[in-house]
């Protein structure tokens, strides 16, 4: 059976409903990984396509007994591709050793015993017929009959209510955050939705690298900072400079990338003050921690995160001022 693509339903940034609300809300734990919408046509096949749409099947060969799961009913589910910490958290830096290998099938098949994915699925979006038009409350009882259990897949829980315990609880258990999903939301494909409300313990921005400035010292010949931006109205906004976070096998590894990306022309919007800058074309996404923003929209006291392949430059977009 040939199955239509679905782009996944997006959560907004934002925080936890009011008490009045609160029962109205389901809430689940954000992880830290790779989304993922698998395709079940009921054949024993499986096929896993990442939020852009591409085919990322081949990169997670130990998946692909999800192929019979569920007999030969045809389904399209939702979830997060991880790889668990010895505290069974997702640790994305673990991940991106896996990911990008769907051209690559014999190494991704070295790397799955060494370093094994697991899939958490958090919806159901066809079960023989689609289910997107139902409510999430409809999807999720549907979802927890499914029992979806195996040696590298799980369906995590969901609270309804209690939202202030829930995130309490990822925060004490160094979670990345909540995701608040509406119980009478349908699922919206392809949207970012205000149904859907994702909280992170840690005030972060996906980034897009538009230059780099030389590091001194020890340092000479590798980046000192990098300058980054994010997409409003069509342009890079200039956002600040970002000089640590790396380790030295980190830093090497993004000279390499910043070396086979120069260009003589500055990508930001407006040229950013910053002596002996060399540009690049806005190509890398990077993850960084800051503690606010000024009134001008720079980040304060950023740190470097991780870069975020998963990611195009596109969805760089934030408010700025």
């Amino acid at each position: 059976m040939n199955l239509p693509l679905i782009s996944p339903m997006l959560a907004t940034p934002g925080t936890l409903p009011s008490p009045g609300q609160d029962m109205r809300w389901a809430y689940e734990t954000k992880h830290d990984g790779q989304r993922a919408v698998v395709y079940l046509p009921g054949d024993g096949s499986v096929r896993l396509r990442a939020r852009s749409g591409e085919d990322i099947t081949a990169a997670y060969p130990e998946l692909r007994a999800l192929g019979t799961v569920l007999g030969t009913t045809p389904a399209v589910l939702d979830g997060e591709v991880l790889v668990l910490d010895e505290q069974g958290r997702g640790d994305f830096q673990l991940l991106q050793s896996r990911m990008g290998l769907a051209g690559s099938p014999g190494k991704a098949l070295r790397l799955a015993e060494r370093t094994p994915a697991h899939l958490v699925v958090f919806d159901v979006l066809r079960l023989g017929d689609d289910r997107t038009g139902l409510r999430y409350e409809v999807r999720r009882r549907t979802l927890e009959e499914l029992a979806l259990e195996g040696p590298f897949w799980s369906t995590p829980g969901a609270l309804v209510g209690h939202g202030e315990l829930a995130l309490r609880a990822t925060r004490e258990d160094g979670l990345e955050g909540l995701v608040c999903k509406r119980l009478d939301s349908v699922y919206e494909p392809g949207t970012r939705s205000r149904s859907w409300i994702k909280i992170r313990n840690m005030r972060t921005a996906d980034v897009v690298v538009g230059g780099w400035v030389p590091g001194r010292g020890r340092l000479s010949g590798l980046p000192g900072a990098v300058l980054v931006g994010q997409r409003a109205a069509g342009r890079l906004r200039y956002v600040g400079s970002v000089g640590t976070g790396w380790n030295a096998a980190e830093r090497t590894e993004l000279a390499r990338l910043l070396g086979a990306s120069g260009t003589d022309r500055c990508p930001f919007d407006t040229v950013p003050r910053a002596a002996e800058a060399r540009w690049v074309l806005p190509r890398l996404v990077g993850e960084v921690r800051y503690s606010t923003r000024t009134r001008a929209g720079l980040l304060r006291q950023p740190s470097w995160l991780r870069l975020r392949p998963d990611l195009t430059p596109e969805e760089s977009a934030a408010d700025l001022p």
